[in-house]
């Protein structure tokens, strides 16, 4: 069950801990730094999460071609990983060509798939790959209006709590918050989508809402490629994962080691990691993960030569965090899974619709055979698309959890 921190404890949180806040040291050992001074708040914080600090417009090169403009941003939070903290998040805003509708332009709520931990991975930064431009145009071009965090500890100082569920999921949710409380003619109507870790993130978002921001009008959830850390999947993760098996996406599991360390001080990578494994987290705290994946393969890593400690104890732990609080969410969820998916397991994946169906939600389910993890972004779109608009205009989506689509 979500605790909600009383609105008048949160906001005196803020004006108690604003000028900290503000005042964060960049660590470049957790991935800070390398990005512009748009990123770093040096004024005290105004009090309460959602609250939009300061815009600026996107670098041509970073705005959406579908986009009439393109925004860079930052907002107020709250720390999710001790659930009261004040923090600032960055992130963008694209604005569809035209003239808004009456009412505003009705907001998607974008959660990014894994980038890296480095502050310069940031998609407000950094830019975004080829597919999620291709998936954010075809939004834009249906006439949504997108924000898109890029969470905590990415861009802004701080760590990034990789794959922590409510520090992704308060950061969205006060994205929300921002820019609809900018004069920026957005409509107070909402879908959440994400891909990936963001598509853990927009379930999450969803799941703590009703705590966290019951002030939104959230109208359904599109994810795809979505994890599920929950304990029975936990336990046949590292029950059946080969030991000696050398992959790129190895590369998740040592940058989980960023979000140990933010939740465990006494924890150092060397006592754990060989030296191999040590030289690319030192990739992780200033690149992005292509650059890990790629200094995972060449290292050759794998459970067996990256590890001279059972991580057993410590996955456990954070898998906790990864978790969501809840798996009843009350709108409509879409989930799109690709067959071929070797990043999230299909397995894990069908897991959270049957958790998600038993727990009373309401999901669409599709299966898509033929694609693979990233394939099943744009793939999906077919039929996230008619369920946006339904979730949208206040229609009725019962799902396929009695007949599940596949």
């Amino acid at each position: 069950m979500t605790r909600r921190l009383p609105a008048a404890l949160l906001a005196a949180a803020f004006a108690v801990s604003a000028a900290a806040a503000g005042a964060a040291t960049p660590d470049p050992k957790m991935g800070d730094g390398g990005v512009s001074d748009f990123y770093v708040w040096n004024e005290s914080l105004p009090a309460g999460p959602g609250k939009m600090l300061r815009t600026e417009p996107l670098p041509e090169k970073l705005v959406l071609a579908n986009a009439g403009q393109g925004l860079r941003i930052l907002y107020t939070s709250t720390d999710g990983l001790d659930g009261q903290s004040p923090v600032y998040v960055s992130g963008a805003l694209f604005l569809p060509k035209g003239e808004a509708p009456e009412g505003g332009w009705p907001l998607l709520a974008w959660a990014h798939g894994t980038v890296g931990v480095a502050d310069v991975c940031a998609p407000s930064w950094a830019g975004r790959s080829e597919r999620d431009v291709t998936y954010l145009n075809h939004w834009l071009e249906q006439g949504y209006a997108v924000v898109a965090s890029d969470y905590q500890g990415l861009g802004a100082p701080g760590g990034h709590p990789y794959l922590a569920t409510r520090p992704a999921a308060y950061s969205v949710l006060d994205s929300i918050r921002a820019v609809q409380g900018a004069d920026l003619n957005l409509s107070k109507q909402v879908v959440l989508i994400g891909q990936s870790q963001g598509g853990g993130a927009a379930f999450a978002t969803a799941a703590y809402a009703t705590a966290y921001a019951p002030d939104l009008d959230i109208r359904g959830t599109v994810a795809t490629g979505t994890p599920h850390f929950s304990p029975e999947v936990q336990a046949q993760t590292l029950a059946t994962r080969p030991r000696d098996e050398v992959q790129p996406t190895f590369g998740y599991t040592l940058l989980m080691l960023y979000l140990v360390k933010q939740t465990d001080p006494s924890f150092r990578f060397e006592d754990y990691l060989t030296e191999p494994a040590m030289r690319t987290i030192g990739v992780g705290a200033s690149q992005c993960i292509g650059k890990v994946f790629e200094s995972t393969m060449a290292e050759r890593l794998s459970l067996n030569t990256a590890f001279k400690v059972d991580p057993t104890p410590l996955l456990t732990r954070v898998y906790g965090l990864m978790s969501y609080p809840t798996v009843k969410i009350d709108h409509p969820v879409f989930m799109g899974t690709g067959g071929q998916d070797r990043d999230v397991p299909p397995p894990m994946q069908e897991a959270l619709v049957r958790d998600a169906c038993a727990a009373g939600t309401r999901v669409e389910w599709r299966l898509y055979p033929e694609l693979d993890h990233s394939g099943a972004v744009n793939g999906s779109r077919q039929d996230s698309t008619p369920f946006v608009s339904r979730a949208f205009a206040g229609e009725t989506i019962d799902g396929n959890c009695a007949q599940p689509a596949g």
